[in-house]
């Protein structure tokens, strides 16, 4: 079994990739299709926070009966998702790409307590997250999918720092589909997990760079989650629980920070330069 500290390394730099794939291009042209059909909207963002309270609210007074419908739709989404994500709405999307999702698939069903088998699951539940992060970037207006993403991720500190997250948690992280089919409701790798949320507030906000970015920014923000994902598990020797979500939302902050930090530097800068016109 692969320790803990490798295994929660593996699963950091994942979400940190998770960050960098989602495509604009692909986020363009969704753009485009959502002002035709008028499917664009704030309420959007709702959905992120909105997810996790429910799962816990759920999972609370039915646990094992909410994990097994999870497990079960996880396992028929999450191959849609990363088919569409490596197809179209990644940053480097091919459309015969899509295709891989058959042999990720046969790999985590027959490998699945191996760790070839877990890294083809979590691959294919990052990819299916990237393809999420792509449409609700399309969908949402930014502003507002950017207090989606923090208020998401207050909402697991609170429910982790309250012990109302672990209940739920556990049942969905042992919850087996039949035959042995590969569980795609969370992220399993070593001796280590993480939620299906944890990659899907990192493919909103990749998805909210996409839209609103440079590849480079997005880039650069991608390696800032990496960091501080990997800072927060040095916390793993201290407790047993963390909020993955965390390091997304603080990265997400920290980039906000740093924004209107240049805009009031080029505004100083102007002043200082314009002509004087008294």
């Amino acid at each position: 079994m692969l320790p803990f500290w490798a295994s929660i390394v593996v699963l950091s730099l994942v979400q940190a990739v998770t960050v960098a794939l989602p495509g604009t291009g692909a986020i363009t042209a969704l753009q485009q299709w959502r002002s035709a059909g008028r499917l664009s909207g704030r309420w959007w963002a709702l959905i992120p926070p909105g997810s996790v309270a429910l799962f816990v609210a759920v999972g609370s007074v039915a646990a094992n009966a909410s994990a097994t419908f999870l497990t079960y739709l996880a396992l028929c989404g999450v191959p849609v998702g990363a088919a569409l994500a490596l197809g179209w709405l990644s940053r480097f999307p091919r459309p015969i790409a899509a295709l891989a999702v058959v042999p990720l698939m046969a790999l985590a069903w027959a490998d699945g307590g191996g760790l070839a088998g877990q890294a083809a699951a979590v691959a294919l539940t990052a990819l299916s997250c990237v393809a999420l992060g792509a449409i609700f970037a399309a969908i949402t207006p930014p502003r507002w999918l950017m207090a989606g993403i923090i208020a998401m991720a207050a909402v697991d500190i609170a429910l982790v720092a309250s012990e109302l997250l672990q209940k739920p948690n556990n049942a969905l992280n042992v919850a087996h589909p039949v035959a042995k089919l590969p569980r795609l409701q969370a992220e399993l790798f070593g001796s280590a997990a993480m939620g299906y949320g944890d990659l899907f507030v990192a493919a909103l906000l990749g998805g909210l760079l996409a839209a609103t970015a440079d590849a480079g920014r997005q880039r650069r923000v991608a390696l800032l989650v990496a960091v501080l994902a990997l800072s927060c598990d040095l916390l793993f020797f201290f407790v047993r629980e963390l909020p993955a979500t965390a390091p997304v939302a603080l990265a997400l902050i920290l980039m906000l920070v740093a924004q209107r930090a240049l805009a009031r530097g080029d505004r100083a800068r102007r002043g200082l330069t314009s002509p004087d016109t008294a």
